[in-house]
């Protein structure tokens, strides 16, 4: 059953500019994955420092196991310490339903 990470981020003012120049190649990446199904990545409207990104997935297993661990990911995630306010707040959900 697929499902979804929903990522928030809470990112020094100082360090958005270069949160995005390392986020935009990882997902560009990750589309190509056997088990990706979609990303969105999403602003705070009031607060321009927050983001939420949604992955969906189909396979946790491989999502923890493989896809973590995958070389386009290191730079991005050796820098997040140093971008954000406090650690990234990750939940997992699945889909019930999808209306388009």
């Amino acid at each position: 059953m697929p499902e979804t990470y929903v990522i928030t981020f809470d990112v020094k003012e100082s360090e958005v500019a270069r949160f995005r120049v390392l986020l935009d190649p990882v997902l560009d990446a990750m589309r190509h994955e056997a088990t990706f199904i979609h990303a969105a990545l999403h602003a705070h409207p009031d607060r321009p420092n927050v983001f939420q990104l949604h992955e969906t997935w189909t396979d946790r297993n491989d999502v923890l196991e493989v896809q973590l661990q995958r070389p386009y990911r290191r730079e991005w995630h050796a820098a997040l310490d140093q971008m954000l306010t406090a650690p990234r707040d990750i939940a997992i959900w699945q889909l019930l339903r999808s209306d388009r």
